[in-house]
């Protein structure tokens, strides 16, 4: 199983638009495809995402290539290779050149619609698996996109009865494509969750997670080319004015949502993790803030302790 490819803070400005790769052994093909993406990743990064293309392209892990370094490229195979190193040099994320992204060990179909799966959402599902272990109940995904929350959560829990909601049509078919391919019982509805007049059309839910939108238009200069350029701005940006928008909002629908006792669960932005937090504990709520691996406040927990 490829492990998951970190992203680029780098440019390149003069990269050629295409590789051609002539007939070739695998280790040629590995050998050529790394020193292209030379050009726009680090070392240690170019040499994972050529691991996982040429396994996707070939069907041989790292190990198999080892030990069958001659083996020959097809021309189909060559011509797919220079299709991906096409688009891998366009700085579209190897995710959505190969279709599919890893996250809690499932196999997920992604995208331009949307999000990347990231490694430090895998730190609140345990986080969530940790608090739902050996109950069942109702726990919602708000804003699913790829649906790899409520989808690791069924899996992992079989006893809770997950609902995940989104905006966008097209996520959700993407959604409901990876629950049918990780055989996961899940029910998705198209729901807006920051207009109150669809509210109704949820029930009473035991849990609440949600990773929304958190990053504000202004850091977008910051940000990495291939996620500003490929990843679904719907799914990333707020407003500069209104950075906690899902979240205060999330919050009010939980006070008529969530029962006495239960939880919402957050990723949040660790510039405005304290701010978040304030904000639910304004509301009422007790809170647990947490860190994660890399030991920034990425993770919240809300508590309602009140009727």
């Amino acid at each position: 199983m490829p492990h998951s490819i970190p992203y680029s803070n780098t440019s390149c400005a003069n990269v050629a638009e295409m590789v051609v790769f002539c007939s070739m052994t695998i280790k040629t093909a590995y050998q050529q495809l790394v020193l292209a993406l030379f050009e726009i990743y680090d070392d240690r990064e170019a040499a994972n995402i050529a691991n996982w293309v040429i396994e996707a392209v070939t069907g041989f892990n790292k190990i198999n290539r080892i030990m069958h370094p001659e083996i020959n490229l097809s021309s189909s195979q060559q011509n797919l290779l220079e299709n991906y190193t096409a688009e891998l040099l366009q700085h579209k994320p190897v995710q959505y050149v190969l279709k599919q992204a890893w996250f809690c060990e499932l196999q997920f179909y992604v995208n331009e619609s949307v999000l990347i799966p990231r490694p430090e959402t895998e730190e609140l599902v345990a986080w969530i698996l940790e608090d739902t272990k050996g109950l069942n109940g109702n726990i919602i995904d708000i804003g699913t996109g790829s649906g790899c929350i409520a989808i690791a959560l069924k899996i992992q829990n079989p006893a809770l009865n997950v609902t995940a909601i989104d905006i966008s049509e097209k996520a959700l078919e993407v959604a409901e494509q990876n629950a049918e391919q990780n055989r996961a019982d899940v029910q998705f509805k198209k729901i807006n969750i920051l207009n109150k007049e669809e509210w109704a059309a949820l029930p009473e839910f035991d849990w609440i997670v949600s990773n929304p939108p958190y990053i504000t238009l202004h850091e977008q200069n910051e940000m990495p080319i291939n996620v500003v350029k490929y990843e679904p701005h719907q799914a990333l940006f707020v407003p500069d004015n209104e950075p906690l928008i899902f979240y205060t909002t999330i919050a009010v629908f939980a006070k008529k949502h969530l029962k006495k006792n239960g939880c919402i669960f957050f990723e949040v932005h660790e510039h405005f993790a304290n701010a978040t937090e304030q904000a639910c504990i304004n509301m009422g709520f007790k809170t647990v803030l947490r860190k994660d691996m890399q030991g920034k406040n990425r993770m919240l927990k809300a508590i309602k302790c009140f009727e």
